[in-house]
């Protein structure tokens, strides 16, 4: 029949057809299949809003803001020790005693012979010694007398030569007399203000200076072997023993009042043009765990220096410390925080690229990658501040986790 001869025509057809849309199928579900095998897996991450802070991590050391050090003044042993290190002790209070004989023998010699040369000062002042000065304020006396008689005899002798009772060498006679005697009171009036010579009073002079220096040094020592407390504190270094022996300088005692400290913070070369006055900083120390300290950068650093292998700038901080857990000479972490800002843009700094001095990321589109140039401000070490390119929920790639390189078109899988 005509109607069952054209079907039998057309199966084939049909057959072909759908063969044909089967194999189409599968070659584009092997290309699809194909190409996401070939999609490299990537560390991916969302930019989203936050806080950040952007900081100088380095180390420090802790130091008294009042230090006292008390040293041996001379080679000797130590007589007295009334403390202990950790002692909380109040002003003038004493706290060591060094045996020193021989400065209270050199003191009491140095005395004397300061006491002479100031009794042979004064009798450079006063022209002479007390008896002399007596003596020879009888012998003015007297040669003033003298001149006296001897000027009244010759006027009388002159008279009496005018009258013709008295002869021209008697009259010679009595002017010489004068003339002695007015020459034997100059010669006394002399001794009176000028019996020592420049250099005579010169040499009292030295030897006075001497025994001062020689006093005032005896006296030092003195001073020094016996230790009082020049302000509130704690003791908080005491390296020798009582009975013990020190040499001249060693150190014997160190005092601090510790409830303020100075943390003295090393700061890099290259970080040391972002410092500013005031700007907070963190301390904290590995013995006290969880332990933060607040306290500001006072000064910025006029110089950098070498210490070890580095070259730093030295800025310091002030710490209130009233629980007195910071000790002076321990090594501390300082976190100095130059910018903080709230609510910004975030992504994390290892999806900032740089492309000739210009920054940008891999932004995830779909399962591509996408170049976005960006803006950026603040950084630390884990995420940077996005001014510019990308908005809130954006998604970008960090890194592939197979190794292969990540650019524009990448095709890749998360």
């Amino acid at each position: 029949m005509p109607l069952n001869g054209n079907s039998s025509g057309h199966q084939p057809r049909r057959w072909w057809v759908t063969a044909l849309a089967i194999v189409a199928a599968v070659i584009v579900l092997a290309a699809f299949i194909t190409r996401r095998d070939d999609a490299i897996p990537v560390r991916t991450a969302t930019v989203e809003k936050g806080n950040i802070r952007s900081l100088i991590s380095t180390n420090g050391k802790i130091e008294p803001v009042s230090n006292f050090e008390a040293h041996a003044p001379i080679s000797t042993t130590v007589q007295r020790l009334l403390v202990k290190e950790g002692d909380f002790v109040k002003k003038g209070q004493l706290l060591v005693v060094l045996d020193a004989p021989d400065a209270k023998t050199q003191a009491a010699k140095a005395h004397a012979q300061l006491t002479s040369a100031q009794a042979d000062i004064s009798a450079i002042e006063r022209g002479g010694t007390q008896e002399e000065v007596l003596n020879l304020d009888a012998q003015l006396v007297k040669a003033k007398t003298d001149r006296d008689a001897a000027n009244r005899n010759l006027e009388a002798l002159r008279r009496l030569q005018q009258q013709g009772a008295a002869s021209a060498g008697e009259v010679r006679d009595a002017e010489n007399a004068l003339a002695r005697a007015d020459a034997e009171l100059n010669l006394l009036q002399q001794k009176q203000t000028k019996r020592y010579s420049s250099p005579e009073v010169a040499r009292v002079e030295a030897q006075r200076g001497e025994a001062q220096a020689a006093y005032d040094a005896a006296q030092d020592i003195l001073s020094k072997s016996v230790v009082r407390a020049p302000f509130e504190g704690i003791v908080y270094s005491l390296p020798v023993k009582q009975g013990a022996f020190v040499s001249s300088g060693d150190l014997v005692l160190q005092l601090a009042d510790l409830r303020k400290v100075q943390v003295r913070a090393f700061v890099d070369e290259p970080d040391v043009g972002k410092l500013a006055p005031k700007d907070p900083v963190e301390i904290t120390w590995d013995a006290v765990p969880g332990r933060i300290w607040q306290c500001q950068v006072g000064a910025i650093p006029s110089t950098v220096r070498l210490r070890g292998s580095r070259n730093v700038g030295e800025t310091t901080c002030i710490v209130d410390n009233k629980d007195l857990k910071l000790l002076p000479n321990v090594n501390v972490g300082v976190t100095i925080v130059i910018a903080e800002r709230d609510g910004v843009l975030l992504a994390p700094r290892e999806a900032v690229r740089m492309d000739d001095s210009r920054p940008y990321v891999l932004r995830v589109v779909g399962h591509e990658l996408k170049r976005q140039d960006v803006e950026t401000s603040l950084s630390n070490l884990t995420q940077v501040e996005i001014t510019k390119g990308l908005a809130s929920s954006d998604k970008v790639a960090i890194s592939s986790l197979n190794g292969k390189p990540l650019g524009e078109g990448t095709q890749v899988k998360y």
